[in-house]
C-alpha cells in the first residue's frame, strides 16, 4: 500500500471511529434525563393530545395522602441538609439542640388537655418524652433548614400540595347557630364525630372555645360517622337525634362526650334527664322505635363518600346559605385549636374580599 492510500486510510478510520464516538455520546445522552425543577402538579397523562394534572385526580383520600407524604418529604430533607451542613459548614455546629427538661414534660402534661385522663404523669412520662423529644428535634431541623435557606446555602423546589377545596352539603346537620337572614354566616366547621371515639372527646373543649369566640361569623355543625369497631356509637347517635326533636342535641351530646366511659342504656336515659330532655316516653319510644337511623347511616354514607375514614373529621370553609354547602379543605383527628383558628380567619378574609368585590 502507497503513503497515498495509507492516509486515505487513516482518515476514513478516524472518520468512522469519532462517528461511533459521536453515535454513543447521543445515546448516552438520551438515555440519561435531564434534570427537573420538583413540579406538585405534574402533567400525568395525555388524552386525545390534551394534558391531565396531577390536580384533576384529586379528591380528599388522594389529597389527605399527597399531603402526608409532603411532610415525609420535608422531614428527610431537612436532615439530609442538616448532615451536608454540618460536613460543609462547620460553624452549624455551635448551634447546639435543646435540651428537654423534667420542667417542660410536666408543663405539657399539666397543660394539655385530655392527658391526664390517660393516666398519671409518671406513667405517661416516657410518652411525653418521646413525643416532645421528636417535637424538639424537629424544631431544630426547622431552625438550621432556614438558616440554610437566609445565607443561600440551599435552594428549595420541593411544594406542598395544591389546595383542595371539596364541596361538603350540610345535609341533615344540626347547626350550633338558628339560621338568620340578618346575620348570614359566610364560614362553616362542619364535625364528622363517633360518640365512642376518644379523639372526638378531646377536642370538644377546643370546640366549645371556638363557638364562643367566633358566634358572629361562623356556623358550626355536627354528624354522625359511627365507626364500625365501635359498637354504640350508631345507637347513641340515634338518641342524640332523639333529643334534637326536644331541641336538647347539644346539651345531651356535650353530657355523653363527658361521660363516654359509661355509654351502657340506662347511662344514656340518666344523660337525657341530666341534659334537660322533658319528656322521657317520646324519648325512649323515639330511640327504641329507630325513627333516626337511617338518618345517622345517610350521614356515615355520605361523609364515606366525601373520603372520610376515621374521626374526627372537620370540613371547613365558606358557607354557601342558599344552597347549603361549604367549599373548603378537610382536617382529621384532634385538630389543636391554633390550626382551626388559622384556617376559620383564612375563609373569613376570603369572605370579606369577596364582598367588598
Amino acid at each position: 500500500m502507497n503513503r497515498h492510500n495509507k492516509i486515505i486510510t487513516l482518515v476514513f478510520f478516524l472518520a468512522f471511529s469519532f462517528t461511533l464516538f459521536l453515535n454513543g455520546s447521543l445515546a448516552i445522552a438520551e438515555s440519561t434525563p435531564k434534570a427537573t425543577t420538583y413540579d406538585n402538579n405534574p402533567i400525568i397523562a395525555e388524552l386525545d393530545g390534551q394534558p391531565i394534572f396531577l390536580d384533576d385526580l384529586k379528591n380528599a383520600k388522594i389529597q389527605d395522602n399527597l399531603v402526608q407524604l409532603y411532610r415525609m418529604q420535608k422531614d428527610v430533607l431537612k436532615r439530609q441538609v442538616l448532615s451536608s451542613l454540618l460536613q460543609n459548614h462547620p460553624e452549624i455546629s455551635n448551634i447546639e439542640p435543646p435540651k428537654l427538661s423534667l420542667g417542660d414534660m410536666k408543663q405539657f402534661y399539666e397543660s394539655t388537655p385530655g392527658i391526664k385522663d390517660l393516666g398519671s404523669f409518671e406513667e405517661m412520662k416516657e410518652r411525653i418524652r418521646d413525643y416532645l423529644g421528636k417535637i424538639f428535634e424537629a424544631n431544630y431541623n426547622d431552625r438550621i433548614y432556614q438558616l440554610a435557606l437566609q445565607k443561600g446555602w440551599l435552594v428549595e423546589f420541593l411544594k406542598e400540595p395544591n389546595d383542595f377545596r371539596l364541596v361538603a352539603s350540610l345535609g341533615t346537620a344540626v347547626r350550633y347557630f338558628a339560621d338568620s337572614k340578618t346575620n348570614q354566616k359566610k364560614v362553616a366547621v362542619l364535625e364528622y364525630s363517633d360518640f365512642q371515639c376518644p379523639f372526638c372527646k378531646r377536642v370538644q373543649k377546643t370546640l366549645k372555645k371556638l363557638r364562643v369566640e367566633y358566634k358572629d361569623k361562623v356556623q358550626f355543625a355536627y354528624r354522625h360517622f359511627p365507626l364500625p369497631f365501635h359498637k354504640q356509637a350508631s345507637s347513641i347517635a340515634e338518641a342524640v337525634e332523639c333529643a334534637r326533636d326536644q331541641n336538647k342535641f347539644w346539651e345531651l351530646q356535650s353530657v355523653i362526650y363527658q361521660k363516654q366511659e359509661v355509654l351502657e342504656v340506662g347511662d344514656i336515659l340518666k344523660a337525657a334527664k341530666e341534659a334537660g330532655v322533658k319528656n322521657m316516653d317520646d324519648f325512649k319510644s323515639c330511640w327504641d322505635g329507630g325513627k333516626y337511623k337511617a338518618r345517622v347511616q345517610n350521614d356515615l354514607k355520605e361523609g364515606a363518600q366525601m373520603g372520610i375514614q376515621g374521626t374526627p373529621t372537620f370540613i371547613i370553609g365558606s358557607f354557601d346559605a342558599e344552597t347549603d354547602t361549604i367549599s373548603g379543605e378537610m382536617f382529621s383527628g384532634a385538630v389543636p385549636e391554633e390550626k382551626f383558628i388559622s384556617a376559620i380567619k383564612k375563609y373569613l378574609r376570603s369572605a370579606e374580599s369577596n364582598s367588598m368585590n
